[in-house]
């Protein structure tokens, strides 16, 4: 079986972290890491099964120099955008963990278990794109739903935690706990976040857009659409709460006229679906929540009923980790389905 030589740009971030521990956890074919990060992490290291890596410095020889094969990129979107390239040029197969070439027309965005046929399209921009994490459990439990009556309409509103914003976000979280512990809110900074996100939530993630949504609630719109190749109506509301890790999605969809849901068959298309999860006990107290998808590679639906007006509606909660489902376990995922297809041409 061949091995390949993994970069990963942004190796010292929050996602660059998940990414060796669910690649070691998949036991992914490596014959070499090469954990990549600006000048400034020189110097530090990385752990990939029970070895420490040196961090290198990402410049635009690093992936031919290290005979890069596949390269994860999770460096944010300017990185991207400078260095893609070069790892495309080395002749690697980037996959790419920011919104940077998420829309663009030649890069297919990809989540394995809805659209896996869109991989093939690699070849055209040596680019695959990782969709937005709140993206990404959304269509993992829409896409059965999908095959099951056909979606006509999407509503979601999204409780993300504060991870999503990074290791800077988690830090902003854990002081002004802390400071509120101490009767110290009124000397406590807020940097990560518009607005103080201890015991508060923020119903804006992104900057505004024209049309009165956010730019994160715009990708969720677009993103959806291209990954499911439907141009179905949806509305987000994006919310960051004060939750470490695992963004809950509160999902409402109107399935085509004329459908009339049954609950026990949107359970069971929900489990068999690959990676899907349902807990969906109300009297026993049982559904998802964040601390149940914490450090797992599920997304977990509940609170599944059908609306009390409408006959072709049903509302359900989601819930996934963000870091591993929403990023980094994903990235994994396109890595292996691309091994497995590339296989078998």
């Amino acid at each position: 079986m061949r091995r390949f030589n993994v970069a990963v740009v942004g190796a010292t971030g929050a996602v660059g972290e998940e990414l060796f521990r669910v690649m070691e956890a998949y036991d992914f074919p490596v014959n070499k890491i090469v954990p990549l990060a600006s000048a400034r992490s020189l110097g530090s290291t990385i752990e990939y099964k029970n070895k420490e890596i040196n961090v290198l410095e990402l410049t635009e020889t690093c992936f031919e120099e290290n005979e890069v094969d596949i390269a994860f990129f999770s460096a944010g979107g300017s990185i991207s955008e400078k260095f893609a390239k070069y790892a495309v040029e080395a002749g690697a197969v980037v996959i790419d963990n920011t919104s940077h070439f998420r829309m663009d027309e030649n890069v297919p965005l990809v989540v394995p278990e809805v659209n896996p046929q869109d991989i093939a399209l690699w070849k055209e921009s040596g680019i695959i794109a990782n969709p937005n994490c709140s993206t990404i459990q959304m269509v993992l439990s829409l896409k059965p739903l999908d095959e099951l009556y056909g979606i006509k309409r999407v509503d979601v509103s999204t409780y993300q935690a504060v991870s999503g914003a990074g290791k800077k976000g988690m830090e902003e979280l854990i002081k002004q706990m802390q400071d509120m512990l101490t009767f110290k809110l009124d000397e406590t900074k807020i940097e990560a976040f518009a607005h103080q996100i201890v015991n508060n939530v923020i119903p804006q993630i992104d900057v505004a857009q024209a049309n009165g949504f956010t730019k994160e609630e715009m990708k969720m719109v677009k993103e959806t659409q291209k990954i499911m190749h439907k141009p179905m109506q949806i509305a987000a509301t994006c919310v960051r709460v004060p939750v470490l890790r695992s963004h809950s999605e509160s999902i409402t969809v109107t399935f085509a006229d004329g459908v009339d849901v049954d609950v026990n068959e949107v359970r069971e298309a929900l489990a068999k679906f690959e990676n899907v999860e349902v807990i969906d006990d109300l009297e026993n107290n049982a559904y998802p929540m964040p601390i149940v998808s914490t450090d797992t590679d599920t997304t977990f639906v509940g609170r599944i009923r059908k609306d009390i007006y409408s006959p072709n509606v049903v509302h359900y909660f989601n819930v996934a980790d963000q870091v591993r489902v929403g990023a980094a376990t994903n990235s994994v995922r396109i890595a292996l389905k691309w091994i497995e297809m590339e296989n078998e041409i």
